[in-house]
């Protein structure tokens, strides 16, 4: 049986996670577009955690941490 060299089988599984961790941001960013059609479907954070069975605080940080830039409208 012939095993590849440890480094090379490093070097491959460290090119999988990085694909890996890019497919994951993409998801984090399409979940928080998603929760945040939600809100202005429904009104509020709360109703679309209740609706989902979240915790309010969990919607609340997915769409801030993932979710589209906001703009300040002041600001602008």
């Amino acid at each position: 049986m012939d095993t590849k060299p440890w480094r090379e089988r490093v070097h491959q599984e460290d090119e999988l996670l990085e694909q890996l961790q890019a497919q994951v941001s993409q998801a984090a960013k399409r979940r928080a577009a998603a929760l945040a059609e939600g809100v202005a479907e429904l009104g509020s954070v709360y109703k679309v955690a209740k609706d989902l069975g979240k915790s309010w605080t969990a919607i609340d940080q997915a769409i801030k941490k993932n979710g589209p830039a906001r703009t300040d409208p002041t600001t602008a």
